[in-house]
């Protein structure tokens, strides 16, 4: 997954007031960007695979002056794309998972791309489109903060 090899490189380059950095007073810091992705593979995926309740707190992956380490920042990443690429094995393995509406059963949800009757393929597009667009945006910081990045 090229989204995740990106974004550990780029976090692995940056140093740790980067991580915490924002742009703008209204931009959001290394640090949110994997908070968020990192409470959206959970809310979506381990209530699933594993019947954890979402306790996420969406309003505190924003926070301005949220706090984490280089290696929290590493790890939540790690992960998430640990756990999405999880639930792509399981849907791979059984495909007729991919129309199933997992989140029947739980209580109502209030994602503005998931509700409750989307199915499990809708919910990895949707996981698509915003881990690469948040992965996008943490890269950009780090190159904002670093310059020039290294891939190898």
């Amino acid at each position: 997954m090229s989204e995740q090899r990106g974004t550990l490189k780029a976090i692995e380059q940056v140093s740790e007031e980067d991580i915490t950095w924002h742009p703008t007073p209204e931009s959001n810091s290394i640090a949110n960007l994997v908070a968020h992705i990192r409470g959206a593979a959970h809310s979506r995926i381990e209530t699933i695979l594993y019947n954890i309740p979402d306790k996420r707190d969406r309003d505190k992956e924003f926070e301005r002056g949220l706090t984490m380490t280089k290696e929290e920042a590493y790890q939540h990443a790690q992960d998430a794309f640990d756990m999405i690429l999880l639930y792509l094995e399981q849907l791979q393995s059984e495909p007729e998972q991919l129309m199933s509406q997992p989140f029947l059963h739980l209580p109502p949800l209030t994602y503005s791309q998931v509700n409750n009757e989307t199915t499990a393929l809708n919910l990895m597009m949707a996981m698509f489109r915003e881990v690469h667009y948040h992965t996008g945006q943490i890269i950009y910081i780090a190159k904002m903060r670093k310059g020039e990045l290294t891939w190898d």
